[in-house]
């Protein structure tokens, strides 16, 4: 298998690696500021529901006004993850994400601080040349003083990462196919520090010749 090649989730040169993520690192991304024009435009695409899209019905309603799509909320939390963690770190795909909680209402105007902690790292079993990070994401409302007054979301995901090259390895362009992959075999166990805001199987089963193969989660 061809190993990843050193470049972040962005394509640029990496800076950060598996080895870096180590747990209890805390990684500030940033604060975003809700906008109420585009918040309504992504429900209106993607969610429109009353509450979301219909100023009038929310403003009568127990909402008090329009509400953002849980959707939303985490899509501005997934482009602060991008813009200040995975454009430096030599991110491969993720296997999964295990929680995501909507805590409280987001308005427009909302300021909300974003922040990343890790949780967990390991070597993958199943992707050599990467290691599998469990990470918990949170957004919280920040109020006129810019202190924190409520969380709004919570999410639990994974993230593969490369790690670190060390000297002598080959170039990934140079390296020979490995041809037809292999099954996968899935990680076993999972392991249950403070950055600078801007450093930044499938496993075949072989039944009776008439099953077909089943397939597992993996890391």
């Amino acid at each position: 298998m061809t190993p990843p090649a050193a470049r972040s989730g962005t394509g640029q040169p990496a800076e950060l690696f598996f080895e870096d993520l180590v747990p209890g690192l805390t990684v500030d991304l940033g604060v975003v500021t809700v906008d109420g024009d585009e918040m309504v435009a992504f429900a209106r695409r993607f969610d429109p529901q009353w509450y979301h899209v219909d100023p009038e019905l929310a403003g009568e309603s127990r909402h008090g006004g329009l509400i953002a799509s849980g959707f939303y909320t985490v899509s501005l939390f997934m482009r602060a993850y991008v813009d200040h963690l995975l454009s430096r770190a030599a991110a491969d795909a993720s296997p999964g994400l295990e929680e995501l909680r909507w805590l409280a209402p987001v308005r427009a105007g909302d300021r909300l601080a974003v922040r990343v902690d890790v949780m967990g790292a390991r070597p993958s079993t199943a992707r050599p040349g990467l290691g599998t990070v469990s990470l918990t994401g949170t957004m919280l409302r920040l109020g006129p003083d810019d202190r924190p007054e409520q969380e709004v979301l919570r999410t639990r995901f994974r993230g593969w990462f490369a790690a670190r090259p060390t000297e002598g390895d080959p170039p990934a362009a140079d390296l020979p196919e490995s041809g037809t992959p292999g099954a996968e075999v899935p990680d076993e166990g999972q392991a249950a520090a403070e950055v600078p805001a801007n450093p930044t199987s499938a496993t075949g089963a072989d039944g009776p010749p008439s099953a077909p193969p089943t397939v597992e989660p993996h890391d």
